[in-house]
């Protein structure tokens, strides 16, 4: 399994399930303090050692160059898919607990 999507799917997992970063670092056989970093990091709240934030990229402004890194992107964009995956299995263990309909029906007011 590629690096990339193991660290996705233990987030994925983290975010999901509620379990603790020990339980979750035993399970795969991790540091919990590495998992914890990977969830700050998907959560961009990564600081250095120094306690501060790293620098965020800097937002689309028009007239700027357009971003030419395509990796950039791409991660950008698996982040985004992996958010709302997640989102829909949240919104799906909702409706199987709660036994009620989440989500909105189109057409209704």
């Amino acid at each position: 399994m590629e690096e990339k999507t193991k660290k996705e799917i233990i987030i994925a997992e983290k975010l999901t399930t509620g379990i603790s970063y020990r339980q979750l670092a035993a399970k795969h056989n991790l540091c919990y303090q590495t998992i914890h970093q990977w969830v700050q990091e998907y959560h961009g709240k990564v600081r250095n050692r120094r306690g501060e934030k790293k620098a965020k990229p800097k937002p689309f402004v028009p007239g700027n160059q357009l971003p030419t890194e395509v990796k950039q992107l791409q991660e950008d964009l698996r982040k985004a898919l992996l958010l709302n995956e997640i989102l829909t299995e949240v919104i799906n263990v909702a409706e199987e607990e709660l036994k009620i309909p989440i989500r909105k029906k189109f057409g209704t007011k």
